[in-house]
């Protein structure tokens, strides 16, 4: 299957992409909400809520605006796999750091982390980032497995 018609097939069947998807597929972060399918040979990850969708975009977009120095970059939209992880994976354990006081290596579930934030916090925009982009500078993503050739 050629990437063009990987796109527009999994767009058809995916019309609520999660905005964590990269998180939940990296198995640092799960979700309530979220549903795992396979499209070939790769796992793609829907929303089964519209509020949560968009509740869950108003933090990714909060996330990249602020990432920018983090990440030391101008433009966030278009980032690399790795950086995407660092950002995801990094934030939303910067968030939970400022819930939880126990360390937590994962997110045991995305929507109720963001939940439980907006009652503390009130609303999203005031979410503490300079702590949250802490986390996600120093956040470190696992190296690349080198595959043993075989003989």
């Amino acid at each position: 299957m050629d990437e063009k018609h990987y796109k527009n097939t999994y767009k058809d069947i995916n019309p609520q992409r999660c905005i964590f998807e990269k998180a939940i597929n990296s198995r640092i972060c799960n979700c309530n909400k979220s549903q795992r399918f396979n499209l070939a040979d790769r796992e793609g990850v829907a929303c089964t809520s519209k509020t949560s969708l968009a509740r869950c975009n108003q933090l990714f977009t909060h996330l990249h605006n602020n990432a920018r120095f983090a990440m030391q970059r101008l433009d966030v939209n278009q980032l690399g796999h790795a950086q995407e992880i660092k950002i995801q994976n990094g934030g939303l354990l910067g968030l939970q750091s400022q819930l939880i006081t126990e360390e937590n290596i994962k997110v045991e579930d995305i929507d109720a982390l963001i939940a439980d934030a907006e009652k503390v916090f009130k609303d999203i925009e005031d979410f503490p980032y300079s702590i949250i982009m802490q986390v996600i500078s120093a956040y470190r993503i696992r190296p690349k497995r080198i595959r043993a050739k075989k003989d």
